[in-house]
């Protein structure tokens, strides 16, 4: 018997837009900034601004999981997707996996994505959130292949980009630093800018700049930075161990997130 399915043409092109954002006790963390990144990734496929006047209020007491206990402690993630001229939002737990890149931290390697940071071609949509994520979760899985966790992307130019689903984070002295987005051309991170604002309050200095593998090997310290992950500390890049920071635990409750032991 055929099964006649609906699907909006974004469904099935990826040409549409989301955002994964951390729920906690208090309601959506950094939602401002998340939707207005939103709106911003929808400009630059072309799509008309999306309507979010009636999102719900997603707060600590009314976030429903299904199979999840409503009054249990399970990390949770809400999704917002804009596709088909529609918002759409759901809210699952958050994968054990990711709870233990943060914690325990992830094994990383660099591969050349073949881009230029210099000759974008002018379609390029690489700095919107996009549904197009096929690429991204294979560089993952061919990352695992290889025994590592993830990767960190770099253009022709020799210059770390992003990783498939996270911004780079690294710490060079009194100074933190992340990949300036508009001069690179990937995704601007809101973790990461989160961070980089408050790191005055711990006595760092934050910094944006391009940076190359030999400067990213000298760093004190790296990590991934994400919604969900919050920090993920790079334990060991392209197959050489990398010492624990002290500094990981402190900028994970900076965040608000629980600390590594």
């Amino acid at each position: 018997m055929n099964t006649h399915i609906r699907v909006a043409p974004g469904d099935l092109f990826g040409d549409g837009v989301f955002e994964t954002i951390h729920l906690r006790p208090d309601g959506p963390w950094l939602l401002h900034e998340h939707l207005a990144r939103l709106v911003r990734s929808a400009a630059i496929l072309g799509l008309p601004e999306p309507d979010l006047s009636e999102l719900p209020a997603f707060t600590g007491e009314d976030i429903a999981v299904p199979g999840v206990d409503p009054g249990s402690d399970v990390p949770r993630a809400l999704r917002i997707i804009y596709t088909g001229g529609r918002v759409h939002t759901a809210v699952t737990p958050i994968p054990p996996a990711v709870l233990r890149e943060r914690r325990d931290g992830v094994r990383v390697i660099t591969a050349d994505l073949g881009v230029s940071v210099r000759r974008r071609p002018p379609w390029s949509i690489s700095s919107a959130k996009s549904l197009s994520y096929a690429e991204n979760f294979a560089a993952r899985r061919w990352a695992v292949r290889q025994g590592a966790d993830d990767m960190i992307w770099f253009a022709t130019e020799g210059y770390a980009l992003e990783a498939p689903t996270a911004s780079v984070v690294w710490l060079a002295g009194g100074e933190l630093c992340t990949v300036p987005p508009a001069e690179a051309g990937i995704l601007p991170g809101i973790t990461a800018a989160h961070l980089l604002s408050l790191a005055p309050s711990v006595g760092l200095r934050a910094a944006e700049r391009m940076v190359t593998l030999d400067e990213l090997v000298a760093a004190d310290a790296i990590w991934l930075a994400s919604s969900l992950r919050g920090l993920a500390e790079v334990t060991e890049l392209d197959g050489k161990p990398r010492p624990h920071s002290p500094w990981t635990p402190r900028l994970l409750t900076l965040l608000g997130f629980p600390a590594t032991s």
